[in-house]
């Protein structure tokens, strides 16, 4: 995710292009909110286990990336509000899930996110629901979440994270959040009730490649463009 951050800094710069980039993580992590406290997780636990933890450059809450795929856009914005951008790039979403035969729609309205972030369960990303986030029959399949940066000569660049649900391994996440044992109980059906992933849907397992194309496909219809694709190496993995 530093790489997603140095990719905004460039385009902010003059020396970057605007960008979608996909990705898995090897291993597993755990990625917070940039204002999120890290006690919020139990890091010990994480790391006993093999998780990594870091902090992404956008907001949101704790989220497992674990058996998803990690989207990342970077553009400049031209003008648009927050809600703008986020229904430009949900349109793009919307498609590359039709591509794979799953009619999502998007959420309507947000929850208070300050009472919510005040809650444990708002700890967790797929607790809930913003508004232009994707779902499937009021269930959260692709959460996401911006920053804007802007520049000194009054130019602003947009960069959104989001998780699309492959698999549930997401699930897990509620192993490491800080909370009791009846908390914690509560955020697993919150989980069960509120999201869902892929394989569910289909009822087929489903290949990350498969993923990453629709993707990419549904960007390229959606905002009439096309991709010159590059593969980066990233400590011996190919992204």
């Amino acid at each position: 995710m530093e790489r997603d951050e140095s990719l905004a800094r460039l385009l902010c710069e003059g020396r970057g292009l605007p960008t979608l980039r996909l990705y898995s993580w090897k291993p597993w992590a755990i990625s917070l909110g940039w204002h999120q406290p890290w006690e919020t997780i139990d890091y010990e636990k994480a790391i006993r286990d093999g998780i990594d933890v870091v902090r992404r450059p956008t907001g949101g809450r704790a989220l497992l990336h674990a058996e998803e795929l990690t989207y990342c856009v970077v553009f400049e914005n031209n003008g648009k509000s927050i809600l703008e951008t986020y229904a430009l790039i949900s349109r793009a979403l919307l498609t590359a899930m039709r591509l794979l035969g799953i009619y999502a729609q998007y959420e309507k309205q947000s929850p208070h996110f300050p009472s919510l972030y005040r809650s444990v369960v708002g700890g967790a990303c797929f607790s809930s629901a913003g508004r232009y986030e994707i779902t499937v029959d009021g269930k959260k399949l692709i959460g996401s979440a911006q920053r804007r940066y802007c520049t000194s000569d009054g130019r602003e660049v947009i960069l959104q994270h989001g998780s699309i649900l492959i698999g549930s391994a997401h699930k897990n996440l509620l192993e490491y959040l800080v909370c009791s044992n009846e908390e914690r109980n509560h955020i697993q059906r919150v989980f069960e009730e509120r999201t869902t992933d892929l394989q569910t849907i289909l009822q087929r397992p489903i290949l990350i490649n498969e993923v990453r194309n629709a993707v990419q496909q549904g960007f390229e219809k959606c905002w009439g463009l096309r991709f010159i694709t590059e593969l980066e190496s990233i400590e011996g993995n190919v992204l």
